[in-house]
């Protein structure tokens, strides 16, 4: 998701991220070229080897910058939420607020399930994106274990919680809008009333 603009001038740095953001998520890593990249950014291409020893150096900060823009969405949600319930909905909230974004042509589900995809199966950003999922399964335990006071009851849900909101992000990316993600909610909100 791109950073919201400001008049301030952005480094060339911030230019790179911001364009390969934009381009690893509309056409993916492979297709996305760096004459691409650069011509997005405004920038020259020795710019780009200035701040990236690679692309795949590009590619480690784009999936780190995702990460942090989820975590982002999810902390204002998080602000909002008044019980153990509302923190383990804020994460399904944080998820429909990322596939309510206005992207520039359109929801295509997880950014970093997208690159995951795409990158060989020992590729360090796998290993990001994986942690990332292992994150939100953690969020969701502790805000679990503080309504259970269960930790292996709390452990058990999340996962279950974990696999209903992976799969709503991937049909509602396949669908390029958020109702499953609305609906998923709703499941886990009744999930958590009947435990």
């Amino acid at each position: 998701m791109p950073r919201p603009t400001s008049n301030a001038p952005t480094s060339a740095q911030q230019r790179l991220i911001d364009a390969a953001a934009e381009l690893f998520y509309n056409d993916g890593i492979t297709a996305t070229g760096i004459d691409a990249i650069v011509k997005q950014a405004g920038v020259a291409k020795k710019s780009l080897y200035n701040n990236f020893a690679s692309k795949a150096a590009l590619v480690a900060t784009y999936l780190e910058v995702r990460h942090a823009e989820w975590l982002d969405l999810y902390a204002a949600r998080l602000l909002k939420a008044n019980t153990s319930k509302d923190r383990v909905l804020a994460v399904f909230l944080a998820y429909e607020d990322h596939a309510e974004h206005a992207y520039t042509r359109g929801f295509r589900g997880c950014g970093l399930l997208n690159a995951a995809a795409e990158l060989p199966a020992d590729d360090a950003g796998r290993a990001v994106v994986r942690q990332h999922k292992q994150q939100i399964e953690g969020l969701l335990a502790d805000h679990l274990n503080e309504l259970f006071h269960d930790p292996e009851r709390a452990k058990q849900l999340a996962q279950h919680l974990a696999f209903l909101l992976e799969g709503a992000m991937a049909r509602a990316g396949l669908e390029g809008r958020s109702d499953c993600l609305h609906h998923a909610r709703a499941m886990a909100s009744a999930m958590l009333e009947a435990s």
